[in-house]
Order: C-alpha cells, then structure tokens, then sequence
C-alpha cells in the first residue's frame, strides 16, 4: 500500500505503519484502508503547516479536527480518522521518532449512537425457508446463511473459512477474526444440515482451474474459487429480495441478528462477546439496547396496565 499523494518525508512513516499492522499484527486489508485513508486525508492538510508528523503540537492537531467538523465531517468520521492517528503515533513513539502523543487528548463530538440494524425471528425464518435441493447455488447460499445466524459470523470470517475449520461432528467451527485471533464458535442443528448437504454438492464447483489457494475453501463461487464478499454479498440480497423481505438485507445484518436474539434468550452479554469475538465489551453493549427494545415491547403488549384498550 502506498501514499503517493504525500511528501515522501510524510509518506515514509504512514507506509512503515501499514506494513507492521499488515505483517506484525495481522490487520485486514478493510482496516489497513481505512488507515491510509485517514493519515492521507490528515497528512494532506497538514503538511503545509509544518515539517513532519513528529513536530505537530497537539493544539496543530486539535484546529484541523475543528475544521474537519466545520466543513461537514461527521462525529464518526473524526472519531475514526482521531482513532488511527492516535494508533499511528503510538507506532512513531515504539520507534523512538518522538516521545509523547499529540493526539492523546484530542476532544471531539460525541458520535451519535445507532442501534445495528437486525431481522425478527420470523423474518430470519422466511429468510431460509427457500428449498435448496435441486441446485447446487441455492444449496451453498442456504449453508452460508444458516452459518452467518447461527455463529454470527463477519462476512471476511466466513469467506475465509477452510474445510478444516469445520468440525461438524463437534459442531464447531474455526474462526479467525479480527488481529489474527482465533476462536472456537458452535454450529447449530439447522446449519449443520445444510453445510453436510452443500459439502455433498462442493466438489461440483471444483476444478482442474481452481486456484491452489482455494482447493480447501470452504465456500466456492461458479468461477470454481473461493468465494468473495462481494458475491456473498449479492446473494444474501438475492435471496432478501426472493423471499419477499423487502429490504437491504446485508451479511453483517445477519451478524446483528444472531447477537441479539441470543441477548434476549440468555441475557448473557459477557457470553455474546465472546461468540462475537469483540474484543471490548462495550462493543457489544450496543446490543442491550436493542434488547430493551425487545423487553419494552413485550412490556406493552402484556403488562395489565400497559396494554392498550
């Protein structure tokens, strides 16, 4: 990954970030984009100001943030771009290319929080009503669906699944999420089904052009190679739009759904953290509130004294 639109003397550092959370830390290539973009967007405005990344003042810093507010950037946006500037510094300074952090106390806006967006159960069941039997997309699309609710899977960990990862006869499955981290997720009764079916029909899709790299890919596209996010993400559209869901349905709402109905049934949030593989348990907060949203509505709709005449 390079940033040409950078001074050489600004691009250098940025560079040698990406390449040790890409090789050292395992980062996605989603991630390391989204790095880049960010110090490329700061850099650009701020390389006029000064020398190098290592002379900015903190007060430098906090004035480009407040423009970046004024010309439009959302809470979010300056929360991502303070994210990855403050994670670039802490880089700088393990290097020894100065020895505090400029961007340690930025203050910014308070993103807004929005609730994920997720399916009803009878919705995630009209979903995977379809029959899959006579055709072997339809019986490779059924197991990644079932797989993406029952694990709640990311749509790079799906993708990225080997055959050995599977281990129905356990009903497990091996995961490696985000920073190369590995964890052992169960699949249930109806996603074992379906991938014991599609596992019948893969070698259909296998071919003497088939890549090497993708002989043991769990999930295989009719171009005979692993499939990619982009077609798993047409297929789960495909069949939203098939079963009359009459919505933008995308895998990581899936995801949304498998955390949050496993909320209201266990009230095990530690527990959904650990399936989701978050890494913060106030990533996976976010799913109390919608599980208020689920208490509140059985509230309404039992309580003697809530219950609408």
């Amino acid at each position: 990954m390079s940033t040409p639109e950078l001074p050489l003397h600004w691009a250098e550092p940025v560079q040698q970030f990406l390449n040790y959370l890409k090789h050292e830390r395992g980062y996605s290539p989603q991630t390391l984009s989204s790095y880049q973009q960010q110090l490329t967007k700061l850099g650009l405005a701020l390389h006029s100001e000064t020398t190098s990344w290592f002379v900015l003042s903190e007060q430098q810093l906090q004035r480009q943030f407040l423009r970046f507010r004024k010309s439009g950037l959302s809470a979010r946006s300056l929360s991502l771009a303070a994210s990855a500037l403050r994670s670039f510094y802490r880089y700088c300074i393990s290097q020894q290319w100065l020895s505090q952090n400029p961007a340690d106390y930025l203050k910014l806006p308070k993103p807004d929080k929005t609730l994920p967006k997720q399916l009803e159960i009878e919705q995630i069941s009209q979903l995977l009503s379809f029959d899959s039997h006579d055709d072997i997309l339809a019986c490779r699309d059924k197991a990644m669906l079932e797989l993406f609710y029952s694990s709640g899977l990311r749509l790079t960990e799906l993708v990225a699944l080997n055959l050995p990862d599977l281990q129905l006869s356990e009903a497990l499955v091996r995961v490696t999420g985000k920073g190369n981290k590995q964890r052992q997720l169960p699949v249930g009764r109806m996603a074992r089904s379906a991938l014991r079916e599609w596992l019948v029909q893969r070698p259909a899709l296998l071919g003497a052009d088939t890549p090497a790299t993708d002989q043991q890919a769990l999930f295989l596209s009719i171009e005979r190679q692993r499939i990619s996010p982009r077609q798993v993400r047409e297929r789960v559209l495909h069949w939203a739009k098939q079963q009359g869901l009459g919505q933008q349905l995308h895998p990581h709402m899936l995801r949304h759904s498998f955390a949050s109905h496993l909320l209201q049934s266990s009230g095990d949030l530690r527990g959904v953290q650990e399936l989701l593989g978050h890494a913060n348990l106030s990533t996976t907060q976010v799913y109390t509130h919608l599980d208020f949203q689920h208490l509140a509505k059985v509230y309404d709709s039992a309580h003697p004294r809530a219950r609408k005449k």
